[in-house]
């Protein structure tokens, strides 16, 4: 899996080594084969990066490592114009994945909570209420790194949705 992928900051000055809406230290056991990951771009061609590769690591990654590995990537790119998420977006075949991330779960949660719910209300026309009663009864709230204690590093929830009739897909075309 990659725990480093993602494109360029709004103009914040970052390390890789932390995940934010840019992606980043996105540690997610999920990111691997065939996943799909669609970012927000907020600079002139993306500035994408990819990194720190892991052999396995688990939800959480508590104590800051998985079993790293040397390995290749292929990669590739497309745009899809009049798309713009707030947050990084992984999609699987049966899933899809928003992502987000901050100091504390709590926050972290309702951070991913109001991006999936976006994304409801955005692509397939929901309201903000079925929105939200659709994440309750449908989905599936976890955590994809909790690096603590370190002073720094956030968690990174993540809001499974799956791909059914009502959300086949992250994004209409």
């Amino acid at each position: 899996m990659l725990g480093v992928v993602g494109v360029a900051t709004d103009g914040a000055t970052l390390t890789n080594g932390l995940a934010g809406r840019h992606g980043g230290n996105l540690d997610d056991h999920l990111h691997g084969k065939g996943a799909r990951m669609y970012f927000p771009v907020r600079q002139p061609g993306g500035m994408f990066a990819v990194g720190d590769m892991h052999a396995s690591m688990g939800d959480g990654e508590i104590c800051f490592t998985g079993v790293e590995i040397a390995g290749e990537v292929d990669i590739r790119f497309d745009l899809l114009k009049g798309k713009q998420g707030t947050w990084p977006v992984t999609e699987l075949e049966d899933r899809w994945l928003p992502h987000a991330t901050a100091d504390d779960y709590d926050d972290a949660l309702r951070l991913v909570s109001e991006e999936a719910a976006r994304f409801l209300v955005d692509e397939w026309g929901f309201s903000m209420e079925d929105a939200f009663i659709f994440l309750s009864v449908a989905c599936d709230a976890g955590v994809a790194q909790a690096c603590k204690p370190a002073p720094g590093f956030g968690t990174i929830a993540r809001f499974a949705i799956p791909k059914i009739e009502a959300t086949p897909q992250p994004f209409r075309s």
